[in-house]
């Protein structure tokens, strides 16, 4: 009587396990069959479709407009770097007086110097802060002006050319995409014929 529970519990093993391969068996031919179906749908959405890429900061420093910007804000940021220099150079010659003079000065004198380079200090902080906000404020407006615009080219040459998807490289990081496919010369050509903004 023991061998046949045994021999029972060694069949109802092997029946067990046997159904477990055969779930394992089920759930990879159903995987396979999952994924030969996704191969396909993403086949035929890539035979339908048609990629193209553009570098958006590539239009946006080579078109007629993105120059003109680029050309302004650099005069801007050359002119907010001299005052930020002269300042600079006001402050170090206070701190070398009050560095030198300090251990000769009266207190009350090396008291007045000490407030006065703090005042300096302050004032040069704010300048750089000021001067940061102002040129980043400059480069957004720039920024807001210029993309409606390109967008459009980007647009026109689109449908124009048949692409479904157009994917900023400058924007996303691409690990690969064909060279062909990158529009970016002809968006900037068609920015630069458009009116206003473009020229």
């Amino acid at each position: 009587m023991p061998i046949n529970i045994l021999y029972f519990i060694k069949f109802r093993k092997r029946v067990i396990m046997g159904r477990c391969y055969m779930k394992r068996n089920i759930h990879l031919i159903a995987g396979f069959i999952l994924m030969s179906f996704v191969l396909i749908s993403i086949n035929s959405y890539a035979a339908e479709s048609k990629i193209g890429f553009i570098n958006l900061r590539e239009i946006m420093q080579s078109s007629n407009a993105g120059k003109k910007a680029g050309e302004e804000f650099k005069k801007l940021f050359d002119k907010k770097r001299e005052d930020i220099a002269a300042a600079e150079r006001d402050l170090k010659k206070l701190k070398d007086e009050l560095d030198k003079q300090g251990p000769i000065m009266t207190e009350n004198a090396r008291r007045e110097k000490g407030t006065a380079y703090q005042r300096k200090l302050r004032d040069y902080q704010l300048l750089v802060e000021d001067t940061n906000k102002e040129l980043k404020l400059s480069d957004r407006e720039v920024t807001g002006k210029l993309i409606p615009e390109i967008t459009k080219a980007v647009r026109k040459v689109a449908e124009k050319e048949k692409y479904t998807l157009v994917i900023d490289i400058a924007g996303m990081p691409v690990a690969y995409y064909a060279k062909e496919r990158d529009f970016s010369n002809k968006v900037i050509e068609e920015f630069n014929k458009s009116p206003g903004v473009g020229k």
